[in-house]
């Protein structure tokens, strides 16, 4: 994420927001990676579609 966005890290002010109860993803503070929060279970969380999609939100606080 900070290499997309051209950010020098470690980024302050940046936070993840993911739809629903389960927080998935994290981002590294010290290089801007994104990672995974814990595991996930595809099949629990996909059962029956083809694709599994899991989307968040990268909030951004002061100016880019």
């Amino acid at each position: 994420v900070a290499k997309d966005l051209g950010w020098k890290v470690p980024a302050t002010g940046v936070r993840l927001l993911d739809k629903g109860r389960t927080q998935y993803f994290a981002l590294h503070g010290q290089t801007g990676h994104l990672v995974t929060a814990e595991r996930i279970d595809r099949e629990q969380l996909c059962e029956s579609e083809q694709q599994c999609v899991l989307r968040c939100e990268v909030i951004v606080e002061g100016k880019m």
